[in-house]
C-alpha cells in the first residue's frame, strides 16, 4: 500500500523499518523538527528522520499540522491508502484524518481503552501493572478514542523499567502494525469500538519524581523508580543534596536491622555501608537502594557509591 508515516522517537522508528521491509511504498515520512541537544545545543534529527534519510525517503518536518494548508495539500496530492501514526506527538485534524482511503492507523502502547494519552508505557509501570500491550486502531478526532483493530498482550516484569518495557513494546508494535496493514489490505481487519470505560495516561510531571517518604510505601517507591527509569529518575534530598535512585528493591520489615521500627520516622537510613548497602524505612516496608546517583555525579551501584561517599545511619531523607 501507499503509506504516509508519521512518528518521531525510536519507538516509531521500529515501526517505520518494519513496514518498509514488509514492502509497502512509503510515499512520505513526517516527523518533528530537529531539536537542540547537549552542551552545544546542536540540532539533532529524530530516529525516524535518520532512518528515512538512510533509505532515501521523502521527509517533511512541519512545526504544526493543524491549519497548515500547504502541508495538508501535500498529503492530499500523495493520496495515500493509509497514514500510519506512531508516537508522532501531534493531534491530527479532521482534514488529514479523512484523506487516506483506508484510514489513519495508530500504534498505541497500551491495551486500550486503558491508558489513553501521552505516556501509557510509563503509567503502566508507575502503577505497578502486571500486564500491558499494544493496540492498533483507526484514528478519529478524539485522543486515542478510535475503533480498535488488533491487540497483543505482554507481562510486565517485577523489576522491569519503563526503558526496558519501551524496547519490547516498540518491537511488538512494529510487528503488529505490519499484521494490521495486511488485514486492512485484504479486507479482514476487525473494527471494535472502545466503549466508555477508559483511563488516561497524561504526560509526566517533573514534580512527581520526588519521593514522598511520609505517604509512599516501599512498593510505591519501587514503582516510581522503575517508571521514571530512564526518563528522569526518582529523587530525594539529604542535607541539601539531591540523590537519584535508579534501581531499588523491597526488604520485609521483619528483616529490619533495628528494633521498634514502627517508632522510626519514614525516610530514615537504617543501614549504610558498602557491604550491606543502603536500607531506608518507608511508610510500609524497607527500601533497599541498588543503584544511586549523587549530585553532579554518575549513576553507580550502591556498593561503589558507599565506598567513596558517606551516608550516615539514622540520617533522614526528605
Amino acid at each position: 500500500m501507499k503509506i504516509v508515516f508519521m512518528g518521531t522517537p525510536d519507538f516509531a522508528e521500529k515501526s517505520l523499518k518494519a513496514i518498509y521491509e514488509a514492502g509497502h511504498e512509503i510515499a512520505l515520512v513526517v516527523t518533528n523538527p530537529d531539536k537542540p541537544k547537549g552542551r552545544g545545543m546542536k540540532l539533532v534529527a529524530s530516529p525516524v528522520k535518520e532512518y528515512a534519510i538512510q533509505k532515501g525517503l521523502a521527509i517533511e518536518q512541519p512545526e504544526k499540522v493543524r491549519n497548515n494548508k500547504e502541508f495538508i495539500k501535500k498529503i492530499e496530492q500523495i493520496a495515500p491508502d493509509a497514514i500510519c501514526v506512531v508516537a508522532y506527538g501531534k493531534i491530527l485534524p479532521k482534514e488529514i484524518l479523512e484523506i487516506p482511503s483506508k484510514g489513519c492507523i495508530n500504534v498505541h502502547g497500551s491495551l486500550l481503552p486503558k491508558y489513553r494519552g501521552a505516556a501509557p508505557i510509563q503509567w503502566a509501570v508507575l502503577n505497578g501493572d502486571k500486564l500491558t500491550g499494544i493496540t492498533t486502531m483507526y484514528m478519529d478526532e478524539g485522543m486515542d478514542t478510535g475503533d480498535m483493530i488488533l491487540k497483543e498482550e505482554i507481562e510486565i516484569g517485577e523489576d522491569e523499567t519503563t526503558g526496558e518495557l519501551w524496547e519490547k513494546l516498540a518491537q511488538i508494535g512494529a510487528n503488529l502494525l505490519v499484521k494490521t496493514l495486511a488485514k486492512i489490505e485484504d479486507g479482514t481487519a476487525p473494527r471494535e469500538p472502545q466503549g466508555n470505560e477508559f483511563t488516561i495516561a497524561p504526560m509526566l510531571d517533573k514534580k512527581m519524581a520526588k519521593i514522598n517518604w511520609e505517604e509512599q510505601t516501599a512498593s510505591q517507591i519501587k514503582n516510581l523508580v522503575r517508571g521514571l527509569n530512564p526518563i528522569m529518575g526518582a529523587y530525594t534530598m539529604l542535607n541539601g543534596k539531591k540523590y537519584k535512585f535508579w534501581k531499588v528493591d523491597i526488604v520485609d520489615v521483619k528483616e529490619a536491622p533495628v528494633n521498634n521500627i514502627e517508632n522510626i520516622k519514614n525516610g530514615t537510613v537504617l543501614k549504610s555501608n558498602s557491604q550491606e548497602g543502603l536500607l531506608i524505612k518507608t511508610k510500609e516496608g524497607i527500601l533497599k537502594v541498588l543503584e544511586i546517583q549523587g549530585e553532579n555525579a554518575k549513576r553507580m551501584s550502591i556498593q561503589d557509591f558507599l565506598r567513596g561517599n558517606k551516608i550516615k545511619e539514622f540520617s533522614v531523607f526528605e
